[in-house]
């Protein structure tokens, strides 16, 4: 591990916002959550929950974004939305409601988590149920709705700049100490496995 790249990695954490939250629930298509991870990296979205039985990232969609965002998994959107509001969120569903606000007027004076869903049926009734509001993408045109992934990046451009904007970046120092101690022996192992393989050994028979 080289100095500068340790020091690219904590200059990544020391940018992100801790306090707006990217839900993906139950998106069936596998390059469309890699589409929304990569997006929430890029906007500097540390923490994405995968309401999912399981999830492997499509390479081309992530482009490897998934190492550098927190992704937790859940089995069910109740669990997901009470750790949210357990915590100080406001919740928000993407979605065409009445009433439902603008990525300009969503309130961002708190802690906030967009809720996505499904490419088919939306976002569920336990959703709306849990959640504070709805926002939604005008549009002008023909079109009533966009992908999945093209509403996750128009969304949450404007709402963490926004956010930004009153806050700065506010990661907490915890938060981006566990994340890097993570990553340094995640990378640490990685090595080790590209070392003994290239010796002819396989990583699983090495003790330690």
């Amino acid at each position: 591990m080289t100095p500068g790249r340790r020091a690219r990695v904590e200059a990544m954490l020391s940018r992100r916002l801790g306090s707006v939250v990217a839900v993906a629930e139950s998106v069936r298509r596998r390059h469309n959550a890699s589409a929304i991870l990569r997006t929430c990296e890029a906007f500097g979205v540390h923490e994405v929950h995968l309401v999912t039985a399981g999830f492997r990232p499509s390479p081309g969609a992530a482009r490897g974004a998934e190492r550098w965002v927190l992704r937790r998994r859940f089995d069910t959107t109740t669990a997901s939305l009470l750790d949210l509001k357990a915590r100080g969120f406001k919740i928000y569903v993407a979605d065409l409601l009445p009433g439902a606000l603008t990525p300009e007027t969503v309130p961002v004076d708190g802690p906030v988590a967009i809720v996505f869903g499904s490419e088919v049926r939306g976002v569920s009734d336990e959703a709306r149920a849990l959640a504070d509001g709805a926002v939604m993408i005008p549009m002008v045109g023909l079109t009533g709705s966009l992908n999945v992934s093209v509403s996750a990046a128009i969304l949450l451009r404007t709402i963490t700049d926004r956010r930004r904007a009153l806050t700065g970046p506010d990661l907490s120092a915890e938060a981006q100490a566990a994340f890097l101690d993570n990553w340094l022996n995640a990378e640490t192992r990685a090595q080790f496995g590209r070392r003994a393989r290239a010796a002819g050994i396989d990583p699983g028979d090495v003790a330690g």
